[in-house]
Order: structure tokens, then sequence, then C-alpha cells
């Protein structure tokens, strides 16, 4: 069984965790995995159905306290590695999720021009991350795809607001994740972010440039929704077979 992610409407850390789930994938490990981290005082989830142009998707949202930007924690790559370490997941759940985690911290040192562990954990993507990419790694593990296919990622333009002010679309640290990792983009006239940095390194972790089968099997498909408001913000998985398989 293979994965192919369609990201023609982008691709962002919530998507991704929900179109897994949307195809199936555990709710129990990802359960588990996050309340193992012990980090319910920072962030809180939940897991709804969501109507988006009449498709119905599956939403992963992230809840942060309302004092979370005066207390958060600053974390860097080597307290984030050693939260995901103790966590209850698979090992090949914790080297994905560490690997994602990398790969963003490289890109943000590379744009900022610092060392990777000098990066702290709110330029990497504060709290939300920690649980977007732990609960990404634990589902895709448990589907356990034996390749994995990319579509073009789309992005939007114009620019976004974050912790440094305001940026260009796309984010510096989804240029570097492109760049290094020959992930093919283009660009359309979406006002706004359709590619965020956890998004473009769930990609960069799992692309290979192998292409898409030119005939294949659909066996289930699943839809991510995306909180950005452009035009379709769906993320959409499939489970494929190539035919004769």
């Amino acid at each position: 069984m293979n994965l192919y992610f369609e990201c023609k409407s982008g691709i962002s850390g919530d998507m991704s965790v929900g179109a897994l789930l949307d195809l199936g994938a555990s709710k129990e490990k990802l359960d588990r995995a996050l309340s193992s981290m012990k980090l319910e005082n920072e962030f809180q989830y939940e897991i709804t159905k969501k109507s988006i142009n009449s498709i119905m998707t599956t939403d992963f949202n992230v809840i942060l306290p309302n004092t979370h930007h005066h207390h958060h924690e600053h974390r860097n790559l080597l307290d984030v590695n050693k939260i995901i370490d103790k966590s209850d997941m698979s090992e090949k759940a914790k080297e994905l999720a560490e690997k994602i985690f990398k790969i963003v911290a490289e890109a943000e040192a590379e744009v900022h021009g610092k060392d990777v562990n000098e990066i702290h954990f709110h330029e990497v993507g504060a709290i939300d991350s920690i649980a977007d990419i732990v609960s990404f790694a634990v589902l895709f593990d448990d589907i356990n795809p034996e390749k994995v296919y990319f579509s073009t990622l789309t992005e939007g333009q114009g620019y976004v607001e974050c912790a440094h002010g305001r940026l260009p679309v796309p984010a510096p640290a989804v240029c570097k994740i492109a760049e290094k990792y020959k992930l093919p983009m283009r660009f359309t006239d979406n006002d706004g972010e359709m590619v965020t940095p956890t998004g473009a390194a769930i990609a960069a972790s799992l692309y290979t440039g192998e292409k898409l089968p030119e005939e294949f099997i659909i066996n289930k498909t699943g839809y991510g929704a995306g909180k950005r408001p452009y035009k379709s913000p769906i993320l959409r998985v499939m489970l494929i077979n190539e035919k004769g398989e």
C-alpha cells in the first residue's frame, strides 16, 4: 500500500494529521503518544469533522491556553528531541518526528544565521508544532506505507505575520527547505500562506522524487482540514496500489 499526498491546496502540519486520521490511522496511538509527552498544561487538542466547500474533512485542532504567549517554554532542538525520546511511540515514529524537526530547525538556523542548537522552539514553530509533528509521525507509522508520492506543492503569495514580524510568502524557511530538498513548487494568486514550514518539512522528510504511477487503484481517500482563509484549504491524501499489485 502506498500514499499519495495531493498538495494542490498546499500542505501544513494540521492538514496532514487530519488527512491521515480521515484515512483511518489510529486515534488511540495518537492519544497515547500525546498524553505521554506530559504537556497538558501547554496544549490541548480536538479532532472534529468539518465541511469545507461541501466536502467532509477531519480537522485536527491544537488549542493553546490564553497565557501561552506570556509563559511558553523556549526549547531548542535538543529539548524537543528529549520530549520525543520519552514519548510512548514506536522507534520509527520517533525517528520520523526527529527528522522533521531537524529539517525545520536547520532551515530556520540558516535563515537567521544561527547555529541549529541556538534556534529556540518558538522559532521552530511553537508548541503546536510539537503536537502536529509528533501526531503526524505516529499516524504515518501506523499506516506504514511502502512508498510515498507527492504532487507539486502549491503556494500562495503576499505576506504572513509571525513572531519575527511580516514575512513574504513563501516564508523564508519554506524556501530554504524547498531549495535543499528539491521539492517541486508552484505559485498561485491565492493571497496568503498555503505551505507552512511544518508542511514543507513533512514533505521533505518523505519526498523521494519518484513519480506517481500512470495508473493506480485508489483504496481510500482522506481529507485534512486547513485553517487558512483561502479558496479550498484541504489536503487530500490517498491510499493507492499500483495496477496489478
